[in-house]
């Protein structure tokens, strides 16, 4: 476990990942650039979750790639191998399907992901709930940010048990966006 992961294999990943997310941006009011989400995913399993595996920190990295640009699971393959991509594709929603079916299934099947896609998953909601309540999109509505707190808090419900840090940080990180969204509310949620 003290090993780090292969350096040039993370950064063909960044490169890569970074080229499929080019022209995309958070929801955020700053229009963070996109990349930067799944890097702070990969930094914080491998700096909390301590996380060597590069398959692991890769599929990190290309988390978001095949469900948000027009990435393919053979193209993953081709350049990063049949298990980051067979990662990737298990943390990736069917964008077919509307958006409260993908979020029911993404409760459902949390349980029953195997437990490296277990852990790129929770890095996934925990920076998310970070920006959720630091840097939100302009045009949610507290209701509809709270909503999302607790449907994270779903989520995240049934990835528990792999990583006791990380799933520290995610309870913390979650009690701080709830305070943050009372304070804003005057105490109201």
């Amino acid at each position: 476990m003290s090993e780090i992961p292969n350096t040039a294999a993370v950064f063909a990943a960044l490169k890569f990942a970074a080229f499929k997310h080019r022209t995309q941006t958070r929801k955020n009011v700053e229009k963070t650039p996109y990349i930067n989400h799944p890097i702070e995913v990969a930094e914080i399993l491998i700096r909390v979750a301590k996380v060597r595996d590069t398959e692991t920190i890769l599929a990190a990295v290309l988390h978001d790639t095949v469900e948000d640009t027009d990435t393919t699971k053979e193209e993953l393959i081709e350049h990063f191998g049949s298990d980051v991509a067979g990662l990737v594709m298990e943390c990736t929603d069917d964008k077919n399907l509307p958006k409260a079916e993908r979020k029911r299934l993404q409760i459902d099947n949390a349980s029953h992901k195997s437990p490296r896609a277990r852990l790129i998953k929770i890095a996934d909601k925990i920076s998310n709930i970070t920006d959720m309540a630091n840097t939100p999109p302009p045009d949610w509505s507290l209701l509809r940010r709270v909503e999302y707190l607790d449907w994270a808090a779903a989520v995240v419900a049934g990835l528990r048990g792999e990583n006791s840090e990380l799933d520290k940080l995610f309870d913390s990180r979650l009690a701080e966006a709830k305070d943050r969204l009372a304070v804003e509310t005057g105490g109201l949620c």
